[in-house]
């Protein structure tokens, strides 16, 4: 059997990969196919594609948008998009700037909160891309401000922190259709971390067209659950490791595989758009 990881990041976002480092991973994990699909930006998937090519690795072009809705992260994950469609690099640079402002909002916090992080010491690590929480994670722990990305996420950035900023400017049906125009495919990034199944059926409704079973957090009795969800409203299935590198080393690339017949699914479902 032939397998794939569908949910990777580089440098190009938070992961700590290079194009050309993740494609050599992938090849060590015995892996044909895998996506990329760093948060809210397409930087890395064209340095991938030739270095794929001579190793006999497909990569399937992709993006994770950061959405909002209810005061709540939602991550939608889009599959074979054409990324240098216009009106989505637009929307990138705008989403860029964004994750730059919420950034220096989320150093102001953490100032309030007697932690003295440099905004220098945050965006040295970002490379060409976008800046996102893990980069200020990384950033602290090497600073001696935390011990772990775990304790920077549940005592000061996570989701229902003080440091922890909101106010993305795309909701899910915006990312979803998003990822439409720009002929993709869009899918519920590990449903599970929602705390709220009533959403999915209701990002459905807004277009959604498949669910991230296969995820590492994902418990087998979870993974059914989602597997019986996609059956009944004839959604797409996918599945990935969510891998970034060396920020969180014990999710390797390839941790997460799914048979090689569902990425030919992602594709059979694009001739239809």
């Amino acid at each position: 059997m032939k397998f794939a990881d569908l949910h990777l990041h580089t440098f190009f976002s938070d992961g700590t990969y290079s194009p050309k480092e993740l494609i050599l991973e992938a090849q060590k994990a015995g892996l044909c196919a895998i996506a990329i699909v760093d948060h809210d930006t397409i930087g890395g998937i064209e340095p991938a594609f030739d270095l794929a090519a001579d190793r006999d690795i497909e990569v399937l072009p992709g993006i994770e948008f950061t959405a909002e809705y209810d005061n709540k992260e939602v991550h939608i994950l889009g599959y074979l998009i054409d990324y240098k469609n216009k009106v989505l690099t637009e929307k990138l640079e705008i989403l860029r700037k964004y994750r730059q402002e919420r950034a220096y909002k989320i150093i102001d916090k953490l100032k309030g909160m007697n932690i003295v992080l440099e905004p220098e010491a945050v965006f040295s690590k970002v490379k060409e891309g976008t800046v996102g929480r893990l980069h200020i994670a990384r950033a602290m722990i090497e600073k001696g401000l935390a011990s772990s990305i775990f304790e920077v996420f549940q005592k000061y950035i996570g989701d229902k922190c003080h440091a922890y900023v909101s106010g993305f400017r795309f909701s899910p049906s915006e990312a979803i259709k998003l990822i439409k125009d720009a002929g993709g495919i869009p899918v519920l990034a590990h449903p599970y971390s929602l705390y709220n199944d009533e959403l999915v059926l209701k990002f459905i409704e807004d277009g959604l067209m498949g669910l991230e079973v296969y995820y590492p957090e994902h418990s087998q009795g979870v993974t059914n659950f989602y597997l019986g969800l996609a059956q009944k409203y004839n959604l797409i299935v996918t599945g990935g490791s969510d891998c970034h590198g060396k920020a969180k080393p014990d999710v390797k690339v390839g941790r997460v595989k799914i048979p090689y017949e569902l990425v030919e699914k992602l594709k059979e479902a694009k001739k239809k758009l």
